[in-house]
């Protein structure tokens, strides 16, 4: 072995040696998890509780610094762009998987320049209609209502290739039949109009809708989920209703950029499995309507990767590009 091959295997060995050191002492300050959403929003509403958790448990305290724009892009690229030594973190949500298909310069993949670490709760989508709009009680007498009068019933939606208008255009193609896809600036507006019967219906969360479900204002159709939701135990699935294998979950889990040391990411992961696991966190995601994951790493990497792969397809079904 010449000198020079001497040096750049001493150089890596010692690199290996200073990464496991720094592993092996981390954290020794504060870390930030970055939600790429405002402060109040369903990522942020997930993220708080288990930060303050994991903060208790790792000793150091958790900075949760919200960095909205673009569809969650802005935040991911900023946390896919930092040094992957466990300080800095992205709480990232469902529409990141497929945000390379949507944008033009998200500025990072998902798969590429993330490390998965675990999923911090799913919260499955419900059909709601507004009954005073559109007189449907089924989703057969939606389906046959959308097959009379193709493009007459109004969707709302959060925004163009969200989870929702998504969720609008593969039970369209499911179906064969045609909807007014009508996105706003957000859920909460959309859901506004729902109410006051500007639109007929739309897809959203179970934990969102529950309320207005149980007073009568509007009306759940099926669940996009594998199972019945414990809020709307009447309600049933999509493969219930007749449309076999149609899930539309918004999901939310935790990623540090990519190289980031696996001791750190198994340790982050085990505090994060905890904080999951205790009774104040599934008290909140009990409320949300949200499930609690409890699962390794490597199953949490290979779901995300689905998912991608799930959702991009239906993407370019949709044909949505984003400046």
């Amino acid at each position: 072995m010449t000198d020079l091959a001497r040096r750049s295997v001493l150089t890596g060995l010692l690199a290996v040696g200073a990464t496991a050191a720094r592993a092996a002492e981390w954290p020794e300050k504060n870390l930030v998890w970055v939600v790429p959403f405002p402060a109040g929003g369903s990522t942020d509403v997930f993220a708080r509780p288990i930060a303050s958790h994991v903060s208790e448990t790792l000793g150091q305290t958790i900075v949760v610094d919200n960095r909205a724009g673009a569809g969650g892009t802005v935040g991911a690229a900023m946390v896919a762009r930092s040094e992957p030594d466990g300080y800095t973190m992205l709480v990232g949500y469902t529409g990141l998987t497929y945000a390379s298909l949507v944008y033009r310069q998200p500025g990072f993949e998902l798969m590429r320049d993330f490390a998965p670490i675990c999923a911090v709760a799913r919260t499955p989508t419900v059909l709601v209609v507004n009954p005073e709009r559109l007189d449907v009680s089924t989703l057969a007498q939606f389906i046959e209502a959308a097959r009379r009068n193709p493009g007459s019933i109004d969707m709302a939606s959060a925004g163009l290739a969200t989870l929702q208008h998504l969720a609008i255009v593969m039970l369209q193609n499911r179906t064969g039949i045609e909807l007014h896809h009508i996105p706003y600036r957000g859920g909460p507006p959309a859901m506004q109009d729902l109410l006051g019967g500007q639109v007929a219906g739309m897809f959203h969360s179970v934990g969102a809708v529950e309320p207005y479900v149980t007073a009568g204002k509007l009306r759940a159709l099926a669940v996009a989920g594998r199972r019945r939701e414990a809020l709307l135990p009447d309600v049933p699935t999509m493969d219930e209703a007749g449309v076999k294998d149609f899930r539309a979950a918004t999901w939310f889990g935790l990623f540090a950029p990519r190289r980031t040391p696996e001791a750190i990411l198994d340790r982050m992961h085990a505090a994060v499995q905890a904080a999951l696991d205790s009774d104040e966190v599934k008290r909140v995601w009990v409320e949300q309507g949200a499930k609690v994951e409890l699962e390794s790493r490597a199953d949490f990497t290979n779901f995300v990767d689905q998912e991608g792969r799930r959702w991009s397809e239906v993407v370019k079904a949709a044909g949505v590009e984003m400046e």
